[in-house]
């Protein structure tokens, strides 16, 4: 397997920056009609739908074990849900959370460094805010990798999502 051998891919967020990351992705989440929402996609197909041009997110799922194929640009950093969660203002005036009870990610078995980032975005006229345990990635080099994302909230929801990702030259 080729790709990352080390932790040379680590990227360290500002609470700022993750916090418009966090915004950022929820946009782009929430904007993707149902046939091709990067997030009900259980195999990666849809993975490309609508990416910023600075950046790549990677989706996050609904709960449950997703195993997803997908090239991403080389030239690109990735961010990426572990846990999360966005709600409306009108639900509440205060961010809300998850309880965590298990939040990890690896990139080639190697364990990535996780941030939580919690910030106030807008989607049309609706205020929204967005909570979660994130994880970023620097420019991957071309090659394969394999990104494993495992998390459990105390109230029972859980993930384990694993990511084929191919880094091509742009």
């Amino acid at each position: 397997m080729s790709g990352a051998d080390s932790v040379d891919s680590i990227r360290k967020l500002s609470n700022e920056e993750g916090g418009e990351l966090a915004g950022r992705w929820w946009k782009w989440a929430l904007s993707a009609p149902d046939d091709r929402s990067p997030v009900e996609d259980t195999t990666g197909e849809h993975a490309a739908w609508n990416q910023p041009d600075d950046l790549w997110f990677l989706a996050g799922t609904y709960g449950g074990k997703v195993v997803r194929r997908c090239a991403i640009p080389s030239d690109r950093p990735v961010f990426f849900p572990v846990l999360n969660m966005q709600h409306t203002r009108s639900y509440s005036r205060v961010p809300q959370s998850m309880p965590v009870a298990e939040a990890t990610a690896s990139l080639n078995s190697i364990p990535l460094p996780l941030q939580e980032f919690s910030a106030p975005f807008r989607t049309g006229l609706t205020q929204r805010y967005a909570w979660g345990i994130w994880g970023s990635i620097a420019s991957l080099t071309p090659g394969q990798y394999v990104l494993e994302i495992k998390a459990r909230a105390t109230n029972g929801f859980w993930v384990d999502t694993i990511y084929h990702l191919e880094s091509t030259a742009s």
